[in-house]
């Protein structure tokens, strides 16, 4: 297993284009590293790797995805969260444990928590809601990326118009935060949460418009009519 780590490693490394990593560090406010490679060219070297993963356990093949998320290269971590994802079949309540250790101690950038949360993360939870509970707690972390996990884990679950009274329980957790990469996830969560339920997400948007930062504001209505929008905006 670790010399099938040491290849997908190399030939990362070999296929890496300099220009493009310069532009994508470039791209983000925090340090991000990457080989420098697209996410489509990654995880089209994950899916062939993973192939080659054929016999092994669920436990085994997250093992090997920890390690990778460990690295901090980008990379590295969109192959993570594509195999963990193809294995959401087998999901077990235990595994929750190995997605919250993966954000709280390996993900250190925006993209890195929306790559793992809007799939393996909500898949995650649409088969055992129960843990909807921990994304509660998420949102009460002092860890920012935990905190932006807390709304975006439910961005597809959102659209498809599960989960409406813990979407506001969530939002609300998470109204004043003063963070602007959480307030953008969670105003991300209600434009999801309205393709669905457009007036229960605008009464809530008019019950706390005067508290709620405008930064989530603005994503929350972005989809909605103007005269929603216009309604919502006002001084």
């Amino acid at each position: 297993m670790k010399t099938l780590l040491d290849t997908l490693r190399d030939e990362l490394a070999a296929k890496a284009d300099p220009v493009w990593k310069s532009g994508a560090e470039r791209y983000f406010k925090e340090p991000v590293q990457f080989y420098g490679l697209s996410n489509s060219a990654a995880r089209k070297i994950g899916s062939e790797y993973y192939q080659q993963l054929k016999g092994h356990t669920k436990d085994e093949i997250l093992a090997l995805g920890e390690e990778l998320m460990k690295s901090g290269l980008m990379e590295e971590t969109i192959i993570a969260c594509d195999w963990s994802n193809r294995l959401h079949q087998k999901f077990e309540p235990a595994d929750f444990v190995k997605f919250e250790r993966w954000i709280s101690q390996y993900v250190n950038n925006w993209a890195a928590c929306d790559t793992l949360c809007n799939h393996t993360v909500a898949e995650f939870i649409v088969m055992y809601p129960t843990h909807l509970a921990d994304l509660k707690r998420f949102a009460q972390s002092e860890n920012r990326w935990l905190r932006r996990a807390a709304a975006v884990t439910l961005i597809i679950p959102a659209s498809r118009g599960k989960f409406l009274p813990d979407i506001f329980e969530i939002a609300t957790l998470l109204l004043d935060d003063t963070d602007d990469l959480v307030r953008k996830g969670y105003g991300w969560m209600l434009k999801a949460a309205a393709e669905s339920h457009r007036q229960e997400v605008f009464e809530f948007i008019m019950r706390h418009r005067t508290t709620m930062p405008r930064t989530a504001l603005r994503y929350a209505i972005e989809k909605m009519p103007a005269e929603m929008k216009s309604e919502a905006m006002k001084k």
